[in-house]
């Protein structure tokens, strides 16, 4: 799934978070340039975080599919499944099973 982001030029939304933009002070103009890079930001984000959520199994899907951003998800699965127990315990079922 890493590498299928990196070839989408959206892995980076793995580790960001969205860009802040202040609300204009009375008798200013909005930021109109800050607010679209604030939406294409959302966009990219919408697009990393369904790729990766497209990606789970149903049951998994069900569990991850609250999750509002691509790097919450990202944490969420790491947290869960990037433990060394975890790989360890996944390799001795995949041995048994093979056995």
């Amino acid at each position: 799934m890493f590498f299928y982001l990196t070839t989408l030029n959206l892995v980076w939304f793995l580790n960001e978070t969205a860009p802040q933009v202040e609300p204009p002070k009375e008798g200013q103009l909005s930021n109109a340039q800050a607010m679209q890079a604030v939406e294409a930001w959302k966009h990219s984000d919408f697009l990393c975080h369904n790729y990766v959520l497209n990606g789970l199994v149903d049951s998994l899907y069900n569990v991850y599919c609250k999750t509002t951003t691509a790097k919450e998800l990202w944490e969420s699965l790491e947290r869960k499944y990037k433990t060394e127990d975890a790989g360890t315990k996944k390799f001795y079922r995949n041995l048994v099973e093979f056995l």
